[in-house]
């Protein structure tokens, strides 16, 4: 294990943000104390360390707070060089912050706005986010994982709430848009991904989640 150099994390175990700086901590071979934070009543830590958003994961090393997942993962590569998990050509590398930025303005809200909508609101959202699966889909055509067939990176660990939370946001929202069939790619990638110890062996309880996200769907959409 390298030295985690005073590294701490706090989060929640159920939150795809949070576990996205778990999996790179793991994969890198970084000790750090994990702080598991209650969202309802937030922590004076919490607070203090990301004073602007005030939410998870936030990152201290050496005493310093950096925040938002996709940073943190950015700083963790550049930090500690083994097992990199962004490519080292610059024309790669915004290949990634591309994809990456992608799946989460576009394919992200999308499946949010189908999770937390009824009717014509949910099919427009539902149409968006096949649409958004779709060019994942042919990004991925031929390759094991976003990055080859070697070992996963930055773009699969931005992507890995598909593999799992997905699953979630789906049956609890009341709709079905992930299909081996329709994406075979993804649905291969899927089981690739979940299958590297440091992501299987760090994943949320399911029931976990259905709790988390049926409390969300309930106060978003009261009967």
């Amino acid at each position: 294990m390298a030295a985690g150099e005073n590294v701490k994390l706090l989060g929640t175990r159920q939150s795809m943000f949070t576990q996205r700086v778990v999996w790179a901590l793991k994969l890198k071979g970084i000790e750090y104390e994990f702080i598991e934070e209650d969202l309802v009543n937030k922590s004076s830590l919490l607070l203090r360390l990301n004073p602007v958003h005030k939410k998870v994961p936030v990152l201290v090393h050496g005493g310093k707070s950096i925040i938002e997942s996709k940073i943190i993962l950015e700083y963790i590569d550049e930090t500690w060089k083994e097992t990199s998990l962004l490519p080292q050509h610059p024309q790669d590398r915004a290949y990634v912050r591309f994809w990456a930025a992608f799946i989460d303005d576009k394919l992200m809200e999308a499946s949010k706005k189908a999770f937390v909508s009824t009717g014509d609101d949910q099919v427009k959202a539902i149409e968006s986010t096949v649409e958004a699966l779709q060019l994942l889909e042919e990004e991925l055509h031929g390759k094991r994982f976003f990055g080859g067939d070697q070992e996963i990176g930055f773009l699969d660990i931005v992507a890995g709430w598909i593999a799992y939370w997905f699953q979630f946001i789906e049956e609890v929202g009341g709709f079905k848009v992930m299909d081996s069939t329709k994406f075979p790619c993804l649905d291969s990638w899927t089981k690739s991904f979940l299958q590297v110890p440091s992501i299987e062996q760090n994943l949320p309880p399911p029931d976990e989640l259905r709790n988390v996200f049926g409390a969300i769907r309930s106060s978003m959409c009261p009967k």
